[in-house]
């Protein structure tokens, strides 16, 4: 096996001319990937003080990326993150769009997160929406995203060890959906109260419309025999008689 190796004499090129060199040659052999592309050019615009438009012309396209200053700024906000989100980033491919929600955290608000991310093994999607809830959560209540992921039913679920991740996220999804939309959570509790006092067969289910948008309801239901659909049908006759029933109609 032939290695080829070049001797530059330490007078022959400056540091910037070194640091070029370097890029062209590991870019020819191997390529960089995401991190390594943002700490790159975080050297090219705060060591080497290139000017960000020349960045963006000359090493954007160089590494592959559109040349643009979002997409600039994207990997240099990259560059200034810890190392252990950028390891996370690697290793599951973040997008840019979530990159550049991570970026609008504090460190500690992002190592907080990262505990509760990188325990669920989130796909992009749901890395976006877990993201965007923890910012509307805290704007909302104007909180810290490390108070969210802190709170005690959260904690709950990541320590169940018996959960499988994809379990862990939908039950943390319902935790986040609650405390973003506290309206839609109480109509849901209210709901599921009377809908539990209509004592309805187990075969039997009470549907309410869609994040309660309108008044229609339905009704849904199972039956192997005739028997059984006489009683539920006996069941369901009885339904306006109750009080129950005629209160989710009148909230509806």
């Amino acid at each position: 096996m032939e290695i080829e190796s070049k001797v530059v004499a330490e007078k022959e090129m400056d540091e910037f001319q070194l640091f070029s060199l370097s890029l062209h040659e590991n870019q020819t052999t191997r390529g960089f990937n995401t991190v390594e592309k943002a700490i790159a050019l975080d050297k090219l615009i705060h060591r080497f003080q290139i000017d960000p438009a020349v960045v963006i012309k000359t090493f954007l396209p160089f590494f592959s990326l559109e040349p643009n200053e979002k997409i600039l700024n994207t990997y240099l906000s990259l560059a200034q993150m810890e190392d252990e989100i950028k390891t996370y980033v690697l290793r599951e491919e973040v997008s840019r769009s979530n990159i550049r929600r991570l970026s609008t955290l504090t460190p500690d608000n992002r190592r907080a997160i990262l505990s509760l991310i990188s325990s669920l093994k989130l796909g992009e999607n749901r890395l976006r929406e877990v993201l965007t809830f923890l910012e509307e959560i805290s704007r909302r209540n104007r909180c810290e995203g490390k108070d969210i992921v802190q709170r005690p039913e959260i904690q709950a679920i990541l320590s169940q060890k018996e959960l499988t991740p994809s379990q862990k996220t939908e039950r943390i999804k319902k935790v986040l959906t609650d405390l973003r939309y506290p309206k839609l959570n109480q109509l849901e509790k209210t709901f599921e109260k009377k809908r539990k006092e209509l004592n309805l067969p187990s075969n039997v289910s009470l549907h309410h419309p869609p994040f309660f948008e309108g008044k229609r309801l339905k009704i849904e239901f199972q039956f192997e025999t005739k028997e059984e659909y006489r009683f539920i049908v006996e069941s369901l006759s009885s339904l306006p008689d109750k009080k129950e029933f005629e209160e989710i109609i009148q909230s509806g």
